[in-house]
């Protein structure tokens, strides 16, 4: 029988434009590296009109899994993602985010993160996947940033 690997590769991916990013958000590491080339003024437009932009996203954003295996995920932007187990999708922990895609209140689970839940840019984050069923992640800090994981028994 063919071996079933023990980490599950998910990426956290965004393309922000440093220099834009950094001045928008007055933080010289809002957006870390190379960047992506969206500035901060086409991604929150696109979040107006679109509610969500493609550049932010997970992939692959629906696994198949096994209870046992670890999900891996490795931050490929430029900006800090969380890969946040939640009950259901909703808002996470930046409002205006939050209302230019109409996601709702924050999720609970958003609301209760620890430092070590924080991916920055280049970083790598472990989440075990423990039991079985359908799970549903998402960035709390960039809610429209989704997975769902449809985990069966080992």
């Amino acid at each position: 029988a063919a071996s079933v690997p023990r980490e599950v590769m998910v990426n956290a991916k965004d393309a922000c434009d440093p220099a834009t990013f950094n001045a928008a958000l007055m933080d010289p590491n809002a957006c870390m590296g190379p960047g992506g080339g969206v500035t901060f003024d086409h991604f929150i437009d696109t979040l107006m009109r679109m509610g969500s932009i493609g550049s932010w996203h997970f992939a692959p954003p629906s696994v198949e899994v096994r209870v046992g295996q670890t999900f891996l995920v490795t931050n490929r932007g430029g900006e800090t993602h969380t890969f946040t187990e939640v009950e259901e999708f909703g808002g996470g922990r930046v409002q205006l985010l939050n209302d230019l895609t109409h996601a709702g209140p924050p999720r609970p689970e958003c609301l209760a993160l620890e430092p070590d839940d924080f991916i920055a840019a280049g970083a790598t984050y472990k989440e075990d996947i423990d039991e079985a069923g359908v799970e549903h992640y998402q960035c709390c800090i960039h809610p429209w940033m989704r997975l769902d994981a449809h985990i069966s028994e080992k």
